[in-house]
């Protein structure tokens, strides 16, 4: 039983391991104080003001800035001068470019770029190409000049005339029923103007392109995705970085692919970083999509990832075009916030659109069944929250809430344990007894359970239900966007490490020391219902090594273990100090003979 008792713990301890050590590369970055380097990379992330609603300017051919508002890093080749015009609501600022006809950049007016600036942080800053303008289509695609047709304060026209092609582009704003107040509606009519049949190349819509938060996110979560209505699946920049198997999947010699190409049924379409995406939802499914990796900062190191970002085509086949006929691409483009509430809306996204939330993409999210506990917690939290108006305190009360809940499973838990720690000396004595004898040692420990009522594995119950709970909350904090930024007592962002300073050239994370001291605290408390030497040990350098895992993830985490052990050692105090039961197995004056009578 008890080489059971440690195979089950190894397990454990091994699944935990493994899962916080293959995410510790997903930690969240640190949050940037100061505004970043003048590079394409930094006016990505950090951005620069948007133009005011409804304005137009132009730009010069190289992207130079007029007036206020400047222009996009493009990385497209434009032969014209570019003109700006800007639309916006409460939530979004969006300035269209003539360039394709399509989005030179989506300003996001609640979610700044850094911390303590009133500067919104900017979708598409740096770019392959203007998001949603056409690759690959001679004449109308993102090195076309459009012209543009009218401009009212929610709706902006282009048109473009390629021989015998009018493609004419609309994108609006207006609020309507089933539209989110992220989304764009974009309408794109092909007609021919001919009086013969004309077909139409495949279509590839540009995405957008992701880039990393600021310098210090190292780009783990940029990556493009899509649905099929069933599964979604998502192409990491990894990926496609080259250099073998453990670097991406790369060609033969270890140089980076090009793109990687992923035909589907596409009902939705994505590229986006760790807590911003940009989601095509198209009228009818697509045929697939193209993801490439885009280096948005020329100068950097062709070595250095925090240089590259991702972007992606979806792909769709038009109709050939009778003469005079016209066809319709309808599809709503929403930029913003990775918002599990918004998402999760089927009034407005009805193909699944959350799934871009990534709660159960990898294997030890999926086996903690982090697909189901991450929203749940997400959920609980967030109404929480529109109550006390302060996300720590919204942790705080979220996890009190979960303990209160599960009270009953882990006091009964609690119970076997000093139960099992009781029997210990009994158990000690008769394997000394029946060392000989493994067979009688199984049995006479399976009668001295069943008779003491004991579960021997009613210790670990307590471990069982908080793992679940404890991935699932790292899963929603390295996708939700909530918590960015979310300020609590010394903690400036609970999105990040809580670093309060530097030892050596060492952070100093406060919050994560409070998590291991009150595991460690927690564990002398507790009864150790176990004889087996390796049990123990394990049991007592699990806390250090949890603490060493979470020492570099985001201090949201780190308070939710906290709290949850602080309640865990005032709920062991009250339990220690309750009567214990007298169990029928040992004798007041010492150990009680258990070995069974011989039959006559």
């Amino acid at each position: 039983m008890d080489k059971k008792n440690t195979a089950i713990g190894v397990l454990l301890l091994a699944a935990a391991i493994a899962s916080f050590y293959f995410s510790a590369k997903y930690a969240a970055p640190a949050p940037t104080t100061a505004a970043p380097a003048p590079t394409a990379t930094a006016r990505a992330s950090a951005g620069t003001p948007a133009a005011g609603p409804a304005t137009t300017t132009s730009a010069s051919a190289a992207g130079a800035p007029a007036a206020s508002i400047p222009a996009a890093t493009s990385l497209s080749a434009a032969v014209t001068p570019a003109e700006y015009v800007t639309l916006a609501n409460d939530f979004i600022e969006v300035r269209f470019t003539n360039h394709g006809g399509a989005i030179d950049r989506v300003g996001l007016k609640k979610h700044p770029a850094i911390q303590g600036h009133p500067e919104p942080y900017l979708l598409n800053a740096a770019q392959a190409a203007p998001a949603l303008s056409f690759a690959d289509f001679p004449g109308v695609d993102s090195h076309t000049a459009y012209t543009l047709v009218s401009q009212t304060a929610t709706e902006v026209v282009y048109r473009a005339v390629s021989d015998s092609l009018e493609v004419t582009r609309r994108y609006s704003l207006a609020k309507t029923a089933g539209q989110d107040d992220y989304q764009i509606r974009q309408e794109t009519v092909f007609r021919n103007l001919s009086d013969k049949s004309l077909p139409l190349p495949r279509a590839s819509l540009n995405l957008g392109t992701a880039a990393p938060l600021n310098e210090n996110d190292l780009g783990q979560y940029l990556n493009a995705g899509f649905s099929d209505g069933k599964d979604a699946t998502f192409v990491a920049r990894s990926d496609l970085q080259g250099g073998g198997i453990l670097a991406g999947v790369g060609l033969k010699d270890g140089t980076p692919p090009a793109f990687i190409e992923k035909p589907a049924a596409l009902v939705w379409a994505s590229v986006k970083n760790q807590f911003f995406a940009m989601i095509l939802t198209p009228d009818q499914p697509g045929t697939g999509i193209r993801v490439e990796r885009v280096k948005l900062n020329p100068l950097a190191d062709p070595l250095d990832s925090k240089a590259y970002g991702v972007t992606s085509y979806a792909r769709f086949e038009l109709k050939p075009l009778a003469a005079g006929a016209s066809q319709t691409f309808g599809a709503n483009y929403f930029t913003g916030p990775k918002e599990y509430k918004r998402l999760s809306n089927t009034d407005v996204f009805k193909q699944g659109e959350s799934k871009v939330m990534q709660f159960d993409t990898y294997f030890f999210n999926r086996i903690f069944f982090s697909g189901f506990f991450a929203p749940l917690l997400l959920t609980i939290m967030t109404w929480v929250h529109s109550v006390v108006s302060n996300w720590g305190w919204a942790i705080v009360i979220t996890t009190l809430f979960l303990k209160i809940v599960f009270m009953p499973f882990t006091i009964a838990a609690s119970r076997s344990a000093k139960r099992m720690a009781k029997l210990n000396p009994l158990m000690q004595a008769m394997r000394e007894k029946y060392k000989d004898n493994p067979q009688k040692i199984q049995t006479e420990t399976l009668r001295l359970f069943k008779e003491n009522k004991v579960n021997p594995l009613g210790g670990c119950i307590p471990i069982l239900i908080t793992i679940p709970f404890f991935v699932g909350f790292f899963a929603m904090l390295q996708s939700a966007s909530d918590l960015r930024f979310a300020s609590f007592l010394w903690v400036h962002d609970l999105s990040a490490p809580d670093t309060v300073a530097h030892v050596f050239g060492l952070p100093l994370n406060i919050m994560p020391l409070l998590m291991g001291a009150t595991m460690i605290f927690q564990m002398r408390l507790t009864p150790t219902p176990t004889t087996d030497n390796a049990q123990a040990t394990m049991m007592k350098i699990m806390p250090w090594m949890f603490t060493l895992f979470c020492y570099t993830f985001a201090s949201g985490l780190a308070l939710y273990s906290t709290i949850n052990g602080l309640f865990t050692i005032g709920q062991q105090l009250i339990i220690n100090r309750m009567p214990e039961v007298e169990l029928p197995a040992v004798a007041s004056d010492g150990l009680k003979n258990v070995t069974p009578k011989k039959k006559k």
